[in-house]
């Protein structure tokens, strides 16, 4: 165990930093757009403080793309560890997807892109019930 752990650190750093850097991205951007709207000057009228302010109000709202978003990660992580295995000839699926594809091995091919179909549907099931439970409008939609 204290091998791997020694040996994860690279793959790691480098497939978390890609998703992190868009949905810091989205993030920002949607916060922006939300900063600039009339109930946060509202909020500051009435004294709230920045933190406060920012926190309670424009950041909840910037948080449901971030939410629709994350359901695109666990697909996305694995495609991208596709890459990432082969470049650090790591011994995973990235490989064996990558030699089911040049030697012609369509079964092998399905199987490993059917695992990245199911964890588009999981993922976006995910975010759908994260969505539902960070705000109560996408619950109460439908009335």
């Amino acid at each position: 165990m204290w091998d791997f752990l020694s040996h994860a650190w690279a793959p790691i750093l480098v497939l978390s930093m890609a998703g992190t850097a868009e949905l810091i991205r989205i993030l920002r951007a949607n916060l922006l757009d939300e900063l600039k709207k009339p109930y946060v000057t509202t909020a500051r009228a009435k004294g709230l403080s920045e933190f406060r302010t920012i926190m309670k109000y424009p950041v909840r709202v910037a948080l449901n793309p971030l939410i629709s978003t994350i359901g695109w990660l666990l697909p996305a992580l694995v495609s991208s560890s596709v890459l990432v295995s082969v470049v650090l000839n790591l011994p995973t699926a990235g490989p064996l997807l990558l030699r089911s594809l040049t030697s012609q091995d369509m079964y092998l091919a399905g199987a490993i892109i059917m695992l990245l179909g199911i964890l588009t549907v999981i993922g976006t099931l995910i975010s759908d019930l994260l969505l539902a439970w960070i705000d109560p409008r996408i619950r109460y939609g439908s009335k």
